[in-house]
Parts: C-alpha cells; structure tokens; sequence
C-alpha cells in the first residue's frame, strides 16, 4: 500500500516502524554502542551472519528510520545519513574515484563542492574538468578514457542554471559512467532525479528536509550495490555519519516538507515576478519566469521551481554588499530553505572559493545575490526587498 502513497503522506509515514512503546512519534535512540546477547551474537553480527545493531556510527534506528523515509521519496533502493551535505557529496565520489580516475562536473557548484574537487581530489591523483552542462556537446568532449563520474547540481548554486537530467542520464549510460546530482535545491518533492536515469542522489539535510535551521546533515540515495561501497566503506571508515538527534530532528521536519515548500515556492514566483520588472535589477535567475532557460523543463523534470532566487543589481560590488547590509527583514546567512528569508552575497560569501576568472566562467558576478525566499508574509517580503531597493542610488 505505501508504495501508492502521495509524496506528500510518504513524507509523514514512509520508514516508519512500528516501536515498542507504541509512541506515535519514533523514540530517539541516542545510543553510541548496542548490547549484545552473547559473544557469538557479537561475532554474528560483525561477520554479517545475522542483522542487528553494532555501533551507530555504522546504524542506528533512529538514523535507519531516516535512511528508509528518503529512499522512498527519493525513489532509490537504499540512503546512507550523513553528518553534512558536505560528507555526501564526499561519500559519493569518494567511493566511486580512485588514483588516475577523471571526473567531469559542472562549472558552477557549490564553493565547498568546487574546493573538493580543485583542491583535495587533485591530492589523491584524480583529475578534475568543468564544463558547462547546458552544452551536450561540451560534456561529451569533455569524457575521457579514465572518466568515471559525472556530477552536477540542478539547480544550480547560485544562479539557478537548470540542466536536463534525462540528457546527462543517457551521457553516462553511454560511456559507462556514475551520474551524481545533488538535489538540495528541489528536495525529492520537486525533483526525483532517480526517476530520470541518475545513479546517486545527493542533499544537504540542513537546507529544506530539516527546514528550521537548527541541523548540519546530508543524506546519500543510491542502490544498494553503491550503499554498501558508500556507507559500509567510505562512511564507516571515515566516520562522517549523522547523529541519531540529528536524524530526529529531520524526520520532525519533513514531517511539514510538503506544506513548507507550498508556502517557499509561492513566495519566490512572486518575489521573481516582483524582481523582473524593477528598473534597478539588471537580471533574475528563477526556473519559475519564461525568460529563464530552465523554464522548458517545469513540468517534465521539476513539479515547481522552488525558493531560491538569484538576481543581478544595477550596482557595484561595494553597492551590492551595502544592499545586502541594509536590507530589513531578511537574514545575512549562507543557508536556505529556513523559514526566514535568507540573502547572501556569492562572490564574497558562498563562491569565495573560485577566482575571479572562474567566478566568471561560471557566472557569477559582482553584482549577483542569492535569496532564500522564507515563509513570512509575502506582502512583507516584498516591501522589505521595495526598501532595500530605493536605497540604491
């Protein structure tokens, strides 16, 4: 019966077991080890002979009950919990790359993303090529003999390039490579890249699974011939596993995920709509408006186009963090999808990382800022964004 359930009761009821107590809400067990029956349960369970607990960092029930919900949304055979959105996409590429292999990503991710890859990966003798995974042809030129994953975000942080995930499925299928999206922008319930073709899906929980700002997580959906490289090896041994409070403080937020990003991605279509006709915005970037590219793809690929927005100022950069500075109502911070509306200044701030001739390979200007459209009154949001603006000179 589950299996025909709405995304939106999966994500109150998917993974969930039945617990001794009869609590309605899944008891957190905040419990480092687990006591066995005797040394041969022990010995049983760490030859994998038999199924049970060992140790949380390599399961826990709290953090299982997790794993099972996001599997189910995300459509994928197994999740693995980790302690950061960072430590998935780690986990991710880390089990599928050795010395020598190449890996082809978009030009535009996340800065902590791009630093992975320039400056830790190149450590371990694995080549790195960005491209720009709007341009089919790019990427296919791009695949060489030792390529073995191809990775992306879609859409894309900070300027919501969106790219075609059936596309990038059948390039990896053709030269036999893992596909890696991360999907912390859409969430399972806009966007369920499994569904496209892609092999591993990545998140940051922190961002709307969670939704109240108060977790740093990530989760890692993939089959389970990937889980048991990603989490019995790579997680295990690097030890980057989530906490079992920090489980349940996620599975209380997903609980409301659907309802949230009702509230989020109308907010930002009339926040966008608002932004595209000031005279002192030079450009919105939002899958949600007809003049954006990733347009074409609402519908097939994604159900709505989500919270975030980015735009361009007629303004400098100085001009651009004084707008920042000054804008009421919202918070300077670097996360998104918390209730409170968020803004952020990429180029010093998020993509500090890139230089400025990558900064501008990829797009991201001077003048560009990120919002995270929150759940206050949009009348409000509007007003606090009118402020700011009039200030511009």
């Amino acid at each position: 019966m589950q299996q025909k359930w709405q995304l939106a009761t999966q994500v109150i009821h998917a993974g969930r077991e039945k617990n001794e107590s009869g609590a309605l809400v899944s008891p957190m067990c905040q419990s480092a080890t687990f006591v066995f029956d005797s040394a041969e349960q022990g010995g049983a369970r760490f030859a994998g002979e038999e199924q049970g607990y060992i140790y949380t960092r390599l399961g826990n029930p709290t953090t299982a009950e997790l794993e099972r919900k996001l599997a189910a949304l995300e459509g994928s055979e197994a999740a693995a919990a980790t302690a950061s959105g960072m430590a998935a996409v780690s986990a991710a590429l880390l089990a599928n790359l050795s010395h020598g292999d190449h890996l082809v990503a978009s030009n535009a991710v996340y800065g902590c993303t791009f630093s992975l890859m320039n400056s830790q990966l190149s450590k371990f003798g694995i080549e790195v090529s960005l491209v720009n995974f709007s341009d089919e042809a790019a990427i296919k030129s791009a695949i060489k003999a030792n390529t073995k994953v191809i990775f992306c975000e879609t859409p894309v942080n900070p300027h919501l390039d969106v790219y075609d995930l059936d596309m990038i499925a059948r390039i990896a299928k053709q030269h036999n490579l893992v596909s890696v999206v991360d999907n912390t922008f859409m969430t399972p319930l806009l966007q369920q890249p499994i569904k496209h073709g892609i092999d591993i899906v990545i998140h940051s929980a922190t961002k709307y699974l969670n939704g109240h700002g108060d977790v740093i997580a990530g989760v890692v959906c993939a089959s389970h011939a990937q889980m048991e490289v990603i989490k019995f090896e790579v997680l295990k041994d690097v030890g980057a596993v989530m906490s079992p409070h920090d489980a349940w403080l996620i599975l209380r937020g997903l609980k409301t995920l659907d309802v949230r990003l009702e509230r989020h991605c109308h907010n930002a279509q009339n926040v966008a709509e608002y932004l595209a006709h000031h005279p002192k915005v030079a450009k919105v970037y939002y899958p949600g408006l007809k003049s954006h590219s990733g347009y074409r793809l609402l519908g097939r690929q994604m159900r709505r186009a989500g919270g975030v927005i980015a735009f361009e100022l007629q303004a400098s950069f100085a001009e651009s963090i004084k707008f920042v500075d000054q804008l009421p109502l919202f918070s300077i911070a670097v996360s998104l999808g918390d209730a409170e509306s968020l803004i952020q200044h990429p180029a010093s701030m998020t993509h500090s990382p890139y230089s400025d001739e990558e900064r501008s390979r990829a797009g991201i200007s001077d003048s560009l800022l990120r919002i995270s459209v929150g759940l206050e009154s949009i009348e409000d949001i509007i007003q606090a964004l009118e402020t700011g603006l009039s200030q511009l000179p």
